[in-house]
């Protein structure tokens, strides 16, 4: 098998010749080729049958990746990219079909969490094949040239959570976001806005790597418990004013809301009224007409999602124990973290947010 290289543009890394296979023939993305025959062996990199994972020893960057699914059996297979980024959802193939999808991924160490909660994960490219039957004949990987890359600012509703059950909504947009353009997932758990506006791994790291036209998606509220009007709203306009001087597209999204109702309805704490008072959904909303950044009211959409399901259906979207172990009426099942990032991907289609072209 021959082994290329491609030189990416400000993003891609240069990369090493271990581990990356670049396979010519896989191009097009969503290409369905009845009657071709996939090869009987996984791709280079790749290991196991079900599920199949594949590790290429690539440094930090952004980079095209093109796979090819199904084989000589029916299949059904799922793609999961780093720390559970789900890419391709469950995708059938009749026998002796192979499907072709390509993708642009974000790669960095640690690759989950940007304090290391819950492990670094491996350095390099992580992916991994699942679902009833997995089947994988080619992948090709290769250095991103000057793609959009999304960067996601946030608490532990939207991060890449690294163990099931619990997952973010920003682990679950990734599925709609068409090649050329990445999410970097840069959420962190029981940060608030002040928390992650001053610690160097988090927002002064995501800042650094903004170039022109890059869309940063603010999401604060979860863990701002005590925080005082004055100064949620000076830490959004910092990362508002610093993100504009970088070049990018600042864009606020109001925290979703908790499970806790009164009777049929949401309370206080439901939609962040926090423990002073302050109503922070309202405070985003006014930052954002001040500074006239777009605002995605997650808090409402998700309000109107939940109360439309009622106390008991809404269980679904977040954790429960009889299926998930744990009860918790903060943080998302898989099901509710899609839910979740339909509602976001949504509104950026709506209001056609620098996102909005390159989505699927």
């Amino acid at each position: 098998m021959n082994m290329t290289l491609s030189r990416g543009g400000r993003r891609g890394a240069r990369l090493g010749a271990a581990g990356i296979a670049i396979l010519a023939a896989l191009a097009g993305t969503s290409t369905a080729q009845a009657g071709a025959a996939a090869p009987r062996a996984v791709p280079a990199g790749c290991s196991g049958a079900s599920p199949v994972v594949c590790h290429y020893a690539v440094p930090p960057g952004t980079y095209d990746v093109t796979v090819s699914v199904g084989g000589a059996s029916a299949g059904q297979t799922e793609m999961w990219a780093e720390a559970r980024r789900l890419m391709l959802p469950a995708t059938r193939t009749a026998a002796g079909a192979v499907a072709t999808y390509a993708f642009t991924i974000d790669v960095r160490q640690p690759e989950g969490q940007p304090t290391g909660q819950g492990g670094t994960g491996n350095p390099g490219l992580d992916l991994r094949f699942t679902g009833s039957a997995p089947q994988v004949s080619a992948v090709s990987v290769k250095p991103a040239d000057h793609p959009l890359v999304a960067y996601l600012a946030g608490d532990s509703t939207v991060c890449d959570q690294p163990a099931a059950p619990y997952t973010g909504w920003g682990q679950m947009i990734t599925t709609a976001v068409a090649p050329g353009a990445a999410v970097a997932n840069h959420a962190d758990s029981g940060e608030s806005s002040g928390s992650f506006l001053s610690n160097p791994a988090l927002f002064p790291a995501l800042l650094a790597k903004v170039r022109a036209n890059d869309p940063v998606f603010i999401q604060f509220g979860h863990n701002d418990k005590q925080t005082s009007a004055s100064a949620y709203r000076s830490n959004l306009t910092s990362m508002i004013t610093q993100v504009r001087a970088r070049g990018g597209v600042p864009v606020l999204v109001t925290p979703p809301v908790r499970r806790l109702f009164d009777g049929s309805r949401l309370t206080p704490t439901a939609l962040h009224v926090n423990g002073v008072g302050v109503d922070l959904p309202a405070q985003m909303r006014s930052v954002g007409a001040a500074q006239r950044v777009p605002v995605i009211d997650l808090t409402a959409r998700s309000k109107a999602l939940v109360e439309s399901l009622g106390p008991s259906a809404s269980a679904q979207l977040f954790l429960r124990s009889s299926v998930d172990g744990v009860t918790d009426n903060t943080h998302f099942s898989q099901y509710g973290a899609a839910r979740m990032g339909e509602l976001v991907l949504q509104s950026i289609r709506e209001q056609r947010l620098p996102l909005a072209t390159h989505l699927r």
